[in-house]
């Protein structure tokens, strides 16, 4: 089996990283954050005490970092991953980040001799828990090829969508579609209860009709209806707010540089920052069903007028 090195173990890579030790693979991870860590190391996953550790050796290394700015330092920096690698290592990266970053690191690693394909993921972190995320590979042929090979135990779809940066356009365009479906996905289902609709009944017609979306039967932001849906749980996070709200914005962002109008996108962008505004960045994303309802905007007022008194 394989030696690999994964840099970057939060909700997802933590995750997606032990079903690579579970397939039989040797995996060296490294983060920052001491806590995610240890989690991955309690499911198999080797400490690495630094990035040199980590691809020391590798067959292939994954990234999974937030920002474009994130993946930039890990490849690009002193102590980053092109310093460090050998140039037989396979370099994959799964974070969703901007065009520019992604067009940039394509161009690093090629002049320095590397092999390198940009591979977001969707699915959430049911689907890097479960190992059925789908994997959207954009690079050279042959790399992308190779790298499915990796890929395979941590997915449920692996898609070759083209050239370098492909598979990040694929992720924002299919990003931007997920979050407007999430948006009306709440305000039909606030409608629906205030229309007298029994809120199972309704879940039943729309999962069955043309109101269908994988946020309505995954993300169902009200509770007791979907068993993997945040609502249930005070909207802890399975994908937060803060980045959705990175995710929309990197749409908008690709809009703005191709001349392309996202009206209905620039609005849930918007709604989003409104509950980054009111404190819940860290809060699951389908927690917008609150700006909907208007209990978000209630509570805010309770809280000020408590605080005036």
């Amino acid at each position: 089996m394989a030696v690999i090195g994964w840099i970057g173990l939060g909700n997802m890579g933590g995750h997606m990283s032990v079903n690579l030790v579970k397939a039989g693979h040797e995996v060296r991870g490294f983060d920052l954050n001491p806590a995610a860590l240890d989690a991955a190391a309690a499911g198999g996953v080797k400490r690495a005490a630094s990035i040199a550790e980590a691809v020391d050796g590798a067959d292939a290394v994954f990234t999974m970092l937030p920002k474009g700015e994130h993946a930039r330092a890990v490849y690009l920096g002193g102590d980053g991953v092109l310093a460090h690698a050998d140039t037989r290592t396979l370099l994959i990266d799964s974070s969703t980040i901007d065009i520019a970053s992604a067009q940039e690191l394509h161009d690093a690693a090629a002049a320095a001799g590397f092999r390198f394909v940009d591979a977001p993921v969707s699915g959430g972190m049911s689907g890097a828990e479960a190992g059925t995320l789908t994997f959207m590979v954009g690079g050279e042929e042959g790399a992308v090829k190779d790298a499915a090979g990796y890929i395979g135990p941590m997915s449920g779809n692996i898609i070759p969508t083209g050239g370098p940066t492909t598979g990040q356009a694929a992720k924002i365009c299919n990003n931007l579609m997920l979050f407007i479906n999430l948006a009306s996905t709440a305000e039909g289902a606030v409608l629906a209860d205030r229309l007298g609709l029994d809120k199972q009944v309704f879940w039943n017609i729309a999962s069955v009709s043309s109101g269908d979306s994988w946020a309505l039967r995954t993300w169902y932001p009200v509770p007791g209806v979907v068993p993997t849906a945040a609502s249930n749980n005070d909207f802890a996070p399975t994908f937060t707010t803060e980045l959705a709200n990175k995710d929309i914005g990197l749409a908008v962002s690709a809009a703005e540089d191709t001349g392309t109008p996202l009206e209905i996108g620039k609005h849930v962008q918007q709604l989003f920052q409104r509950l980054i505004d009111a404190g819940e960045a860290g809060k699951d994303c389908s927690m917008i069903i609150k700006l909907v309802d208007g209990s978000l905007e209630a509570a805010d007022r309770t809280a000020s007028n408590t605080q005036s008194n």
